[in-house]
């Protein structure tokens, strides 16, 4: 689950007064810390940076056992760079994949095992105790679950373990594959607040990172409690945008590119074994309460390969979608059935009844702590079916009001992998490979 606050290089806005009368207690003894923060006497490092030949240039992926993360690692193989992987002992979905998997799935990479919820591992299972030991990371970690405590853990903390060491360790460059679906927390913590900012995307869809955000560094937005419409946010995305801030922050020491893709082909997969038993199509509303401009596997991890030469993607928020217009779920029911030749036959369910069960499961959570996790299943899978996979029109958007407008013309498309094209092989071949693993949500 594919995608984070994002940049406080720009400056720092005014917190609201009752805000700042709040945290006054504790200023004093985080200031020192923070200035340290900021202070580097380490040069900026860029892609400039990084050797002239890929065979020369050392990637270090993470999350590499994941959807995303082994098509990632082998299109890095394929382009001649010196990949290490960094796996768990056991990984994969349900942690079945041992160690001799691992090294089967990338026989081009140097495989090494440890764990990123651990420094100390990352720093001497993965960079070895080296200075210079890689000149680019490149991160598909990502919630095994979707759960709380699980999206906090990987999307936030075991990824900022990995920038820490990263940072410490001199790496250049920096690739995150983060999610499309985070700019909305972000726009909604903005104008709630009050803050200065002003669109984050320019005519080509691509977002600079540094200038066009401002997000106050002295408050911890993902804590306070008065924000209700972030906190209204799955979890993960809380997460990523946290994590996408500090990312943003550290472009002084270490570049970045943020990805964010829009929807994965096997996001969109779920019913074509059961339409292809005669199953209706099940959509929210009319079917078009929500589009997206899916891309495939391998499309998306050409595009990080991307990320690690090309200049004009540094240091930028880089969404992405595949080729081809937007789609609604109406569409692409419609496209599945003409594929299947088949007549179409759809479930048309009101988004009212998942606002009923959230409601409930909320109630429940209130109570059980083991009902947290199901509350916040239900969160991403509202989440997924209301809000377009699309570029948010900043300027057309009112987050006052909950209006929020998307724009698939500011989507970027790149690639040559269809959707359509997708659902004609995985209706003749299966759907072996497109296992949606431990992101329970989605079972």
């Amino acid at each position: 689950m594919a995608a984070s606050a994002m940049s406080a290089r720009a400056h720092v806005a005014p917190a609201a007064s009752s805000l700042n009368a709040a945290r006054r207690g504790r200023a004093s003894s985080t200031a020192p810390a923070r200035r340290a923060r900021r202070v580097s006497t380490t040069p900026r490092a860029s892609i400039a940076d990084l050797p002239k030949d890929n065979a020369s240039v050392k990637v270090l992926v993470v999350g590499g056992t994941g959807y995303i993360g082994k098509f990632v690692v082998r299109e890095l193989c394929a382009q001649g760079y010196d990949v290490t992987a960094f796996v768990r002992e056991k990984s994969g979905i349900g942690g079945k994949s041992g160690k001799e998997d691992a090294r089967r799935t990338f026989p081009d990479a140097t495989v090494k095992f440890g764990s990123v919820s651990d420094v100390a591992s990352i720093r001497g299972d993965a960079f070895g105790d080296a200075d210079g030991a890689f000149d680019v990371v490149v991160s598909c970690l990502a919630s095994r679950t979707g759960g709380i405590k699980d999206s906090w853990d990987v999307d936030y903390q075991a990824t900022k373990n990995v920038l820490d060491v990263a940072r410490e360790k001199g790496a250049k460059h920096f690739v995150l594959l983060s999610a499309i679906c985070v700019q909305k927390p972000l726009l909604t913590f903005q104008k709630a607040r009050s803050y200065s900012h002003r669109s984050p995307y320019d005519r080509v869809g691509v977002v600079n990172a540094a200038p066009s955000l401002t997000i106050p560094t002295h408050l911890d937005a993902f804590q306070l409690p008065s924000l209700t419409p972030l906190n209204s946010a799955p979890t993960f995305q809380k997460a990523k945008l946290k994590f996408e801030e500090e990312l943003a922050a550290a472009s002084s020491e270490i570049s970045h590119s943020i990805v964010r893709p829009t929807a994965f082909f096997k996001s969109l997969a779920g019913q074509v074994e059961s339409v292809q038993k005669g199953g209706p199509y099940v959509m929210f509303g009319d079917g078009q309460l929500a589009s997206c401009k899916p891309i495939s596997e391998r499309d998306l991890a050409k595009y990080m390969a991307e990320c690690i030469r090309d200049p004009k993607l540094e240091n930028k928020i880089l969404p992405i979608g595949g080729p081809g217009e937007a789609m609604s779920a109406l569409q692409q029911g419609t496209m599945l059935f003409e594929i299947l030749g088949m007549e179409p036959k759809f479930i048309k369910v009101p988004i009212e009844v998942m606002d009923g069960v959230i409601k409930v499961l909320d109630t429940f959570a209130g109570f059980f702590s083991n009902m947290r996790d199901a509350a916040e299943f239900g969160k991403i899978g509202r989440y997924y079916a209301a809000e377009s996979m699309l570029v948010l029109d900043d300027e057309k958007s009112d987050a006052e009001k909950d209006e929020w407008v998307y724009d698939a013309s500011k989507t970027p498309s790149y690639g040559t992998d269809t959707l359509g094209d997708f659902f004609k092989k995985v209706s003749v071949e299966g759907l072996a490979g497109q296992e949606l693993g431990d992101q329970a949500v989605f079972k």
